[in-house]
């Protein structure tokens, strides 16, 4: 082995050393409520900052508004196959290169895209050499970017492989097909086909990427063992030579769909099933409401109304559950569940009336009180380590929500009372605009009255 090599390993094992200590100690430690310090470039980069000096290690993350609604219709996977190439080639730099880099500055990379946005995360030791070194290395990969053609190839060759594989299991066929249902023609219901892959060019991800990766649409968020200073420092260098650009138009809200329901035949014995319909934004006014009503609906596990009457009570479904997603405008409310193909139905039935029954007479005070409990005894371990309040404040920064989110949340979650879970369900969740998909089961079938008597 080279000395070059035994260098670069110490490097790794002295980082890996020093990250399991960090997390070790992190895990002793409840946070709660940081303070979040909020201030914006010249360029129109909004950068968010929590100092804590407990640890010798340092977060960033750098959002633009780049997911997956910002591709043209015609170019769904535009989005994330922008983000996965931007850490493969920049100027200067192939992929070996770039991975060798990494290396010896013994920090992780990490992101991707969603709906609303394409993100690219760091996690470093906090002291300047690793520091800075790290953040020129990510600058260089947010700005830069090559895109090489064989490169992109190969890629698409995966993504396509990948997707051709996952299209053959009815779980993806439900979660794709009750996307498109619910959205319709919204930039939300983009789905990724292996045309739309195919159609993608350097030129696409190029053009992306000069649209959406600008300093006037960045976000910066700075979480750990650093100063004020540093954290202007960092985004400067995130950000420097970014385009300025402008934030995005944003996105229209969508329209609510009929009521419907579509099958999609699978030879599955099982029958993979979701219902829903768009509901809850980031801002939106009803969220704790929701959020702590669908823990009595769905949310809770084996406390909730839904695991107690479709699997306790008549076995139709080893797991079901119920969610919310909020998105930049209305995120998906969801409904999910797996059961035999002949007993969907019968099933379907139990949701319908459990989601009824919920809706007119809302939680009792016992269900609400535990509701309430589980969200705010465990939200200090939400805050257990500097990853995890990045998350939290990179949230609270890309969709402009108040700087005391995270301490105003227990609050938020005490005041919910019964009466405004119901209203919120009753104005919000409408049986007349639920999209139920069928996906599989085809393989089971009910048992003759002969069979039956065996």
């Amino acid at each position: 082995m080279t000395l070059i090599a035994l260098v670069k390993r110490s490097r790794r094992s002295l980082f890996s050393a020093l990250f399991a200590t960090a997390l070790a100690a992190a895990s002793t430690t409840t946070l709660a409520g940081p303070r979040i310090e909020h201030w914006t470039l010249e360029s129109g980069t909004r950068v968010y900052f929590v100092e804590s000096r407990a640890l010798p290690m340092l977060d960033v993350q750098i959002d633009f508004a780049g997911g997956s609604a910002h591709e043209p219709p015609d170019k769904a996977g535009l989005a994330s196959l922008t983000r996965s190439l931007l850490d493969i080639g920049t100027e200067g730099m192939n992929e070996q290169e770039i991975s060798d880099a990494v290396a010896d500055t013994g920090a992780r990379f990490g992101g991707g895209a969603d709906n609303d946005r394409s993100s690219l995360s760091v996690r470093t030791l906090s002291s300047a050499a690793e520091r800075d070194a790290a953040i020129a290395l990510a600058a260089r990969l947010v700005a830069a970017p090559t895109f090489p053609a064989e490169v992109l190839e190969r890629e698409r060759g995966r993504g396509i492989a990948g997707l051709r594989e996952a299209l053959t299991r009815p779980a993806t066929l439900a979660a794709r097909r009750f996307n498109s249902a619910i959205y319709g023609d919204h930039p939300y219901s983009r789905t990724t086909t292996v045309e739309s892959l195919q159609g993608i060019s350097r030129d696409d991800l190029v053009a992306f990427h000069r649209t959406h990766f600008n300093a006037g649409s960045a976000t910066v968020t700075v979480v750990g063992d650093a100063s004020r200073d540093d954290a202007d420092a960092i985004a400067r260098a995130l950000t420097r030579a970014l385009p300025v650009g402008t934030a995005p138009t944003a996105l229209p809200a969508p329209q609510l769909p009929a009521r419907s329901t579509e099958r999609i035949p699978h030879p599955s014995a099982q029958a993979h099933i979701a219902v829903g319909m768009p509901v809850l934004s980031r801002d939106d006014p009803d969220y704790y409401p929701l959020l702590v009503g669908n823990y009595v609906l769905g949310g809770g596990g084996f406390v909730s109304r839904l695991t107690r009457e479709v699997r306790e009570q008549r076995g139709f479904a080893y797991s079901v559950y119920s969610n919310f997603q909020p998105l930049q405008v209305a995120g998906p409310f969801q409904i999910g569940l797996q059961t035999r193909g002949s007993q969907a139905t019968a099933a379907l039935a139990v949701v319908d009336e459990v989601l009824r029954g919920f809706i007119a007479e809302g939680p009792s005070e016992a269900e609400l009180s535990a509701a309430r409990d589980n969200f705010i005894n465990g939200f200090g371990l939400r805050l257990d380590s500097n990853r995890n309040i990045l998350e939290y404040v990179a949230m609270i920064g890309f969709y402009r929500l108040p700087l005391d989110w995270l301490d105003a949340y227990p609050g938020h979650i005490a005041e919910v009372t019964a009466e405004q879970v119901r209203d919120a369900f009753v104005r919000r969740v409408k049986p007349e605009h639920l999209v139920t998909v069928i996906a599989g089961g085809d393989g089971d079938t009910a048992p003759t009255a002969a069979g039956a008597s065996n």
